[in-house]
C-alpha cells in the first residue's frame, strides 16, 4: 500500500470515499441511454473541488484501488486544484463505482472497495488540526466498522482544535436503513460546529417538519444550516446565549438532475465562510453553486446548457 504524502497546508480538508461515476450524456434513465460518460463523484471531494474553484486551498483524504479507476479519480480531483497528497492507493481492494440513474437515483458498487477498508491510521499522519475547516459526512460511517471508528477518531481529533469541524448528514438510504443511522447520525451531528441537513431527510430520519424543530433536537452545534428543497435554506447560528435565524430563498433552475447539488452548496457556504461573509452571503454563495450543478448530468458544472423544454424549476 502506498504512503500519503503532501507538504501542503490547506485551508479545508475533506474526508470521505470518491468513486468513479458512470451517468447518462443526457437527463434519461439508464435503462433507455445509449451514450454513457464517466466522471469521478463523492460527496467530500465534490465539496473539495467546488471550494477550490472559488478559491479556497483544499485537500481531500481518502482511499482508492490501485487500478485505472483509481487512477482517475485521483488525477481528476487533483485537476479540479485540490491536493491529493494524503490519497492512499490500495493495491488490496478495488475503486468504488456508482451509476445515476436520472429520475430514478443511484446504484452503488462500493461493497469493500479501497475507502471502506480505511481506518483511524489511515488519517493518522494528516494534519486536520492545522486546517480551518475539516468536512465530513454521514456517507464514510455508513460505509465499515472501521470507517465508523475513523470518524469517531476525526471527531476527537478536530474536536480539540481550533478548527471548525463541519459535517453533512447526508443520509443515504441505500447504505443504511434509516433506523439504523438515525442514532449515530444525530450523534455526530450533536459533536460538530457546522451542520448540514437537508430538513426531508431531518423528517426521514428524527421525524422533524421544520427548521425550528431540526434546531431544537440540534442545539450544539455553533451552526446549523437547514435546505429546504426549492424553497430555500435556513441558518441558525449561535450568538451569545441565543440563536440568529436567516432565511435566503433558492434560486429559480432549469433543473436537469439534483444529485450532487447538496455537495456544491456545501462548498459554496464554507467558502463563503471562509472569506469572513456574514449569514446571507454564505447562505446565497451556497445557492449559486448548486444552481450550476442543478444543470447537469455531473456533479460539477453543466456540459452543455439544459434543453429549452426542461421546466424550469428553483434549485434543491
Amino acid at each position: 500500500m502506498s504512503s500519503p504524502t503532501s507538504t501542503v497546508r490547506p485551508r479545508l480538508i475533506a474526508v470521505g470515499e470518491t468513486m468513479a461515476m458512470i451517468t447518462p450524456a443526457s437527463a434519461e434513465p439508464l435503462a433507455t441511454a445509449n451514450e454513457l460518460r464517466l466522471h469521478v463523484g463523492g460527496a467530500e471531494s465534490n465539496v473539495a473541488m467546488h471550494a477550490a474553484a472559488l478559491g479556497i486551498p483544499c485537500a481531500w483524504v481518502s482511499a482508492v484501488g490501485d487500478d485505472a479507476l483509481g487512477e482517475r479519480v485521483r488525477r481528476e480531483v487533483a485537476e479540479r486544484g485540490v491536493d491529493v497528497g494524503w490519497v492512499i492507493v490500495d493495491p488490496r481492494a478495488p475503486t468504488g463505482v456508482y451509476f445515476k440513474d436520472p429520475g430514478n437515483g443511484v446504484l452503488y458498487y462500493r461493497r469493500g472497495s479501497a475507502a471502506s477498508c480505511m481506518t483511524a491510521e489511515s488519517i493518522a499522519d494528516v494534519p486536520l488540526e492545522e486546517a480551518e475547516v475539516v468536512h465530513v459526512s454521514g456517507i464514510t460511517p455508513a460505509l465499515s466498522a472501521d470507517c465508523a471508528a475513523l470518524m469517531d477518531a476525526l471527531v476527537e481529533r478536530v474536536s480539540g482544535s481550533e478548527g471548525v469541524l463541519s459535517f453533512d448528514v447526508n443520509h443515504r438510504a441505500p447504505l443504511w436503513e434509516a433506523g439504523a443511522a438515525a442514532p449515530l447520525l444525530l450523534e455526530l451531528a450533536r459533536r460538530t460546529d457546522l451542520v448540514f441537513v437537508g430538513l426531508d431527510e431531518a423528517n426521514v430520519l428524527w421525524g422533524c417538519d421544520t427548521p425550528a424543530e431540526v434546531r431544537t433536537l440540534l442545539p450544539e452545534p455553533e451552526r446549523l444550516v437547514i435546505k429546504d428543497g426549492d424553497i430555500g435554506a435556513t441558518e441558525f447560528e449561535r450568538r451569545g446565549d441565543g440563536d440568529v435565524e436567516t432565511f435566503v430563498p433558492a434560486i429559480p433552475t432549469v433543473v436537469v438532475e439534483p444529485v450532487g447539488a447538496g455537495d456544491a452548496f456545501a462548498a459554496g457556504y464554507l467558502a463563503a465562510f471562509l472569506n469572513g461573509a456574514g449569514s446571507e452571503d454564505r447562505l446565497r454563495s451556497g445557492h449559486e453553486r448548486a444552481h450550476l450543478v442543478l444543470q447537469s448530468t455531473s456533479d460539477f458544472v453543466p456540459e452543455q446548457p439544459a434543453s429549452e423544454s426542461t421546466a424550469t424549476k428553483p434549485s434543491r
